[in-house]
């Protein structure tokens, strides 16, 4: 099969089992038939998607463009649907794949006590989620890749509200349903801007070209297109989704924090990267949210006792490394770390799932010593905590000295980027001491009661944590290939290397490590809770959603208030008055109509009779 042909099996395997589920409901409520066939839809894509990287990175081909008209116009075509095929995307199928492939293995044991119908329809989304993101990956242009933006919303919409029975649950999703779709009129509002301004949906040099000779059109859909992303990929304010969603089963929040929904925005960078680019304000406003979201979440994951909470805001600050080094124009910084993330904060939650599993809480407290109970899953959680940490050798410490080395560099040009490069370097400490603090209150010390009979998961759920710690451990060693794939030809690697802003940010995440071990550990250093106190409370008090309930409920409800009051009252009252109005006018004239030969002779004799006194006084007058 040629390289379109392989990307069309990943993109519509997934799909058409979705839909064969979605209209056969008794194999759906069957539950185990329903697993098989998703399961055999995603390992369809992981190797159809892998034959496809291996032909890119073997057989370097130029990008493949497969499109037929969409939405004909005048003789020609407002858009196109298709898939495009180039080292970027074919990179990203195969994290999409495997992670989801991973995470479905793991499903079979996590949520089997489920019942039938559940565990049918739990698959059947998942097949779906997996079609929407990889047909967002594929997208040819900003239409597709909307439509595919919008399906992979609804898949997380679905799957987070997958307890429905919760309360808390149906709420979580419908939060982060609404809190998305506020930032997704950016990417339909820009959308709009630019075919108006360019008469196209591509992120081409031509596109790009036309946005800026229209002006001010170019950073306008280039900050609208951030607001999409920053809703997706949860940067401050608009995180406020991610911690949340984690009411859903563990295997969804691994789904929705490695390789779908928050991956999405940051692809969304990438993919559009031309236009982005070729604004200054825009790039800025990357590096300002990213560097503010990656220190305040990694504080605000201090102090968490959920250990997938923990996971949470860890994801959201490293979604702010990645969109900083974005913004310094280093399109591989940032995608490197958007990949060796997606494996290593898969593997974490997986192996959270697996801890939660075994001892029926979330709660770091009813955890401990699961390391001897549980070594593979102690093992995959460690070794996910080093790599996000930024340990030497792990796939994280290339990504994220990557990372920082282009904050430097754009610093030494932009002094606004002195921030961006600060928050992120102190991010590296805290990040080490907040998953260090986890690994140990969870995998060593004393067992609480409820860890005193857990015991290492079936293979279904331990195999994918052996298959993620690979690329954990590994992915950051392909630095090389991956530019090349990419197009970044001029990135060079060794099998360890140091630049000076990373050895800083080493020293920082080893010191924080130790940190975490003294303190949790050895029960030293008694002092840090006083100093986390005002932090704790301040994550408490959840100040954040408090501002979004108040701009909700004091300005978009009283706005709305306002609006539906001249609705009403006057633009209806208006057409109601003018409809009464000609009701009763009718009215009138209805009863001049009554049907008798005298009544109108009369008439007629009275309109002659004023005829002729109105063409005498005219006379007169003359």
């Amino acid at each position: 099969m040629n390289a379109v042909q392989l990307a069309l099996v990943a993109v519509l395997l997934p799909v058409a089992v979705a839909l064969f589920l979605l209209v056969a409901a008794p194999v759906r409520r069957a539950g185990w038939p329903a697993a098989a066939l998703s399961l055999a839809g995603a390992i369809g894509s992981l190797i159809a998607s892998v034959w496809l990287l291996w032909r890119q990175t073997v057989l370097p081909e130029q990008a493949l463009l497969e499109e037929v008209r969409w939405l004909p116009e005048a003789g020609s075509s407002a858009a196109t649907i298709g898939v495009l095929v180039d080292g970027v995307s074919a990179s990203m199928l195969v994290v999409v794949a495997l992670v989801a492939t991973c995470v479905q293995v793991f499903s079979v044991g996590y949520m089997a006590h489920e019942p039938k119908r559940d565990f049918g329809r739990y698959f059947t989304w998942h097949s779906l989620f997996l079609f929407s993101m990889q047909g967002l990956v594929l997208a040819p242009n900003l239409l597709q890749l909307f439509v595919c933006w919008e399906l992979v919303g609804l898949c997380s919409y679905l799957l987070i509200g997958f307890y429905w029975q919760k309360g808390s649950a149906g709420k979580a999703a419908v939060k982060a349903f609404w809190v998305t779709k506020l930032a997704d009129t950016g990417l339909l509002l820009g959308l709009i801007v630019q075919y108006a301004a360019t008469g196209s949906f591509g992120w081409g040099p031509e596109t790009v070209s036309t946005l800026q000779a229209a002006g001010a059109a170019l950073p306008a859909v280039g900050l609208l297109y951030f607001l999409a992303v920053m809703g997706k990929s949860a940067q401050f304010p608009l995180h406020v989704w991610l911690p949340d969603a984690m009411e859903g089963p563990t295997p969804v929040s691994a789904l929705l924090h490695a390789a779908t929904m928050v991956a999405a925005g940051v692809y969304l960078i990438v993919r559009a990267y031309p236009i982005f680019a070729a604004s200054e304000a825009v790039m800025t406003a990357f590096g300002v949210v990213g560097g503010f979201t990656a220190v305040f979440a990694a504080c605000v994951a201090v102090v968490q006792t959920d250990i997938k909470k923990v996971l949470a805001y860890s994801t959201c600050s490293q979604l702010g490394y990645m969109v900083a080094a974005l913004g310094t124009g280093s399109f591989m910084a940032g995608y490197l770390h958007l990949t060796t993330h997606a494996f290593f904060k898969a593997l974490l939650f997986l192996a959270a799932g697996s801890a939660i599993h075994a001892v029926h809480s979330n709660e770091l407290k009813d955890m401990g010593g699961l390391a001897r109970r549980m070594p593979v899953t102690g093992a995959a959680f460690v070794i996910g905590c080093l790599a996000l940490a930024g340990v030497p050798l792990l796939s994280g410490f290339y990504s994220k000295d990557m990372v920082l080395e282009s904050l430097l560099h754009a610093a030494q040009e932009h002094p606004v980027f002195w921030f961006p490069l600060v928050t992120c370097t102190v991010s590296a400490g805290i990040t080490a001491y907040y998953m260090g603090k986890a690994a140990v209150l969870a995998f060593f010390g004393r067992a609480s009661s409820h860890a005193e009979h857990a015991h290492e998961s079936g293979p279904s759920m331990a195999l994918p944590l052996i298959v993620l710690a690979l690329p954990a451990v590994g992915a950051g060693w392909m630095t090389g290939v991956m530019a090349n794939l990419w197009g970044v030809p001029d990135v060079h690697f060794a099998v360890v290397h140091f630049t000076p802003i990373g050895i800083v940010a080493t020293t920082l995440a080893l010191g924080g490590l130790a940190v975490a071990w003294i303190k949790h550990a050895q029960g030293g250093l008694g002092g840090l809770d006083a100093a986390f106190a005002p932090l704790g409370a301040l994550a408490r008090s959840g100040i954040v959603d408090r501002a979004w309930d108040t701009a909700w409920r004091r300005g978009v409800l009283v706005a709305s208030a306002g609006l539906a009051w001249f609705d009403r009252y006057v633009v209806d009252g208006l057409m109601n008055f003018t409809g009464v109005g000609f009701l009763e006018a009718g009215t009138v004239v209805r009863r001049m109509q009554t049907g008798r030969a005298s009544d109108y002779l009369w008439a007629i004799s009275l309109g002659i009779l004023l005829l002729a006194v109105y063409s005498q006084a005219r006379m007169w007058v003359g």
